[in-house]
Formats: structure tokens, C-alpha cells, sequence
């Protein structure tokens, strides 16, 4: 069993690394973790933070110190049982192509598929929300099918509208606001996944999953009004 490594992030935060891939047993183990701490927080913890593979803890150095998380999470490791993705699973529906997706032929014709293969491998799958950063509400997704996978672009764009679906490598994302990127645009979909005004306003967690719904354009506009009326418009579904 790979042990954990344990790193300091200045004087107020640490993290603890347990691996260096994209894989559902790591992450089950950063959850599992977090889960742990979040049950029984020690003092002086303010935050945690889970990733792909790491969970970075931050603390105030008056009340604890790094020697004294370190003695606590080496016990709380040892013997970890990853935790599978028992979050809620999310139906989001998706409008591929055309003006919403404008990536979507490339990378169709670079893997020799029709768009609507395509679109078809895109949304069997289901995906796990491995962590939720780079900006307020991003939901970094794994469980892209790996015969679609792609090399994000050389140029990057400046600006990807709010609700970009999105592949980059072997990852896929929901872009919860106008923002750059280099990853390519399949589709869009009206649910807001950050919204400030609304409760609550991060729609998705880590260990949650997706699934995507083709749509057809004609609903967007109906679905984007109750979105911004503060409506989830991603619906839990069971597994």
C-alpha cells in the first residue's frame, strides 16, 4: 500500500498526497479522509480541500501546528478504506454542437466518428466530479470514455461562455461562468452551477456524479429562465 506523502503549504495549510493519477480508488481515499475530518474536525481546523488525489487541510497555527495534524492524519491513514462516489447523481441536459458546442465536428472528424457518435460516447458515460476549484463552481469530471479523449488546444481561448460542456485530455468539465480555456467546446447547457444569489449556490460537490442529456435547442431558452430564476434544472436521478 502506497504511504501517504505529507506536504507543507506554508504555515497555515498542509496536504496529503496519496498518489499521482486520475483514479477513482485515490480519490475514494481523499474523500474517505475528508469525510473522516469533517466528522470529527480536530481544533484549529478552519478548511478542507479535496482534489484528484490530495487533500489540503487548512489551520490556524495558534491553535494547532503541522507536527500535531501530521501525528493525526498518519493514524486516520492508516488502514483508509476508499469511499466510493456516494454523492448525488445529476442529470444534466446538454445541447451538443452548432452554436453550443462549436468543437464538436473537429474533434468528431479527428477520432474518424460523426458527430453523433460522438455525441453518443460523450453521454453514456458516467462521470465522477473529482473536485470542484480553479474558479468558483468548476466541476472537474473523470470518466471520459477513452476513445474520445484529446490534447486541448494549441490556442487557447480567451473567453468560453457559462455552461460550456467540455473535453481537455482525459478530463471533461462544466464551465460555471465566462472564463478562459483550452479544452474543446461540445456542447452547453443552461444549468448554473455556481450561482451567488441562489441556495445553494454551488450546485455540485466532489463525489457527486453526471450524466449528460442531449437536448434539442428548442428547450434552451425555457430552461435558461428557470435557471436564472434559481431553479437547479439538473435534476438527481438514482443510480
Amino acid at each position: 500500500m502506497q504511504t501517504p506523502r505529507f506536504l507543507p503549504c506554508g504555515d497555515t495549510a498542509l496536504t496529503v498526497e496519496f498518489g499521482s493519477a486520475i483514479d477513482p480508488g485515490l480519490n475514494g481515499k481523499v474523500l474517505a479522509l475528508d469525510s473522516l475530518l469533517r466528522a470529527n474536525p480536530p481544533a484549529g481546523l478552519i478548511e478542507t480541500v479535496p482534489t484528484y488525489r490530495s487533500l489540503t487541510l487548512q489551520f490556524d497555527p495558534t491553535i494547532t501546528d503541522y507536527d500535531a495534524l501530521i501525528h493525526l492524519l498518519e493514524e486516520a491513514s492508516t488502514g483508509l478504506q476508499p469511499q466510493a462516489a456516494m454523492g448525488t447523481r445529476w442529470r444534466v441536459p446538454v445541447v451538443y454542437g452548432g452554436e453550443y458546442g462549436v468543437d464538436l465536428d473537429d474533434v468528431a472528424e479527428r477520432h474518424g466518428l460523426t458527430p453523433s457518435r460522438l455525441i453518443e460516447l460523450h453521454s453514456a458515460a458516467v462521470y465522477r466530479i473529482y473536485m470542484i476549484g480553479f474558479i468558483p463552481g468548476f466541476a472537474y469530471l473523470g470518466g471520459l470514455d477513452p476513445r474520445i479523449a484529446t490534447s486541448r488546444r494549441t490556442q487557447p481561448r480567451l473567453k468560453v461562455p457559462s455552461g460550456s460542456i467540455m473535453i481537455g485530455g482525459e478530463q471533461a468539465g462544466i464551465v460555471p461562468m465566462e472564463m478562459p480555456s483550452g479544452w474543446h467546446l461540445l456542447g452547453r447547457t443552461p444549468v448554473l452551477s455556481y450561482a451567488p444569489g441562489r441556495d445553494p449556490a454551488f450546485l455540485f460537490a466532489a463525489g457527486d456524479e453526471v450524466v449528460f442529456d442531449p437536448i434539442d435547442a428548442s428547450r434552451w431558452n425555457d430552461l435558461e429562465r428557470a435557471a436564472l430564476a434559481g431553479e437547479p434544472v439538473a435534476e438527481p436521478v438514482h443510480a
